[in-house]
């Protein structure tokens, strides 16, 4: 039985046409997956990547690959350390990181990524100073309400706001706006 695999997350940090990025996802994808469990985490680019100037380091844990592209002067041994401190990061944020906290978390792995790359630079490895600064981010975010908790401020407000009926057309100058009926949803 053959598993259905996806790509849940992928960054470039080269500019590429959106077209290029997909062939190179699918050949890296292909690359990587084609290999067996017992041999060496590293292998030379694909041809989309540059070949030999290019080498794909990547670990698998569990159902997730995490795989780096990198040029051929960075050394495997410090990438595979480098994306074993992602992977143990995503860990203690997302208290054993699976498939779904990657799909319904994007926004906080890209977060969590970009304390440890950006720009193609290592810039933490220190996996307690990244869960530091992601602690801190969750604390600002909880201070201000966050972002995802909007939607349902916005609403709360306009039930408070005890209008004796409400408007169903509101006129700012040439702009008329025709408000549907919404007792359903209250």
């Amino acid at each position: 039985m053959k598993r259905e695999e996806k790509i849940l997350y992928h960054n470039f940090y080269m500019p590429k046409p959106e077209e290029i990025q997909q062939q190179i996802v699918r050949e890296t994808f292909h690359l990587v997956l084609k290999r067996d469990d017992n041999i060496c985490n590293f292998l030379e680019g694909g041809s989309l990547i540059g070949g030999a100037d290019y080498k794909l380091i990547y670990r698998h844990y569990a159902t997730l690959y995490f795989v780096f592209c990198v040029d051929s002067s960075e050394s495997e041994l410090g990438i595979l350390d480098l994306i074993q401190v992602f992977v143990e990061t995503l860990d203690k944020c997302f208290e054993n990181v699976c498939e779904l906290d990657l799909i319904f978390h994007m926004d906080k792995v890209h977060y969590i990524l970009q304390e440890v790359v950006m720009g193609g630079m290592v810039l933490e490895t220190n996996m307690n100073e990244i869960v530091a600064q992601i602690e801190a981010q969750n604390r600002l975010e909880k201070s201000e309400g966050g972002l995802s908790a909007a939607p349902a401020r916005a609403v709360s407000a306009v039930k408070n706001m005890n209008l004796p009926e409400i408007p169903r057309n509101i006129n700012i100058g040439d702009l008329n706006i025709k408000v549907p009926n919404l007792s359903q949803f209250v």
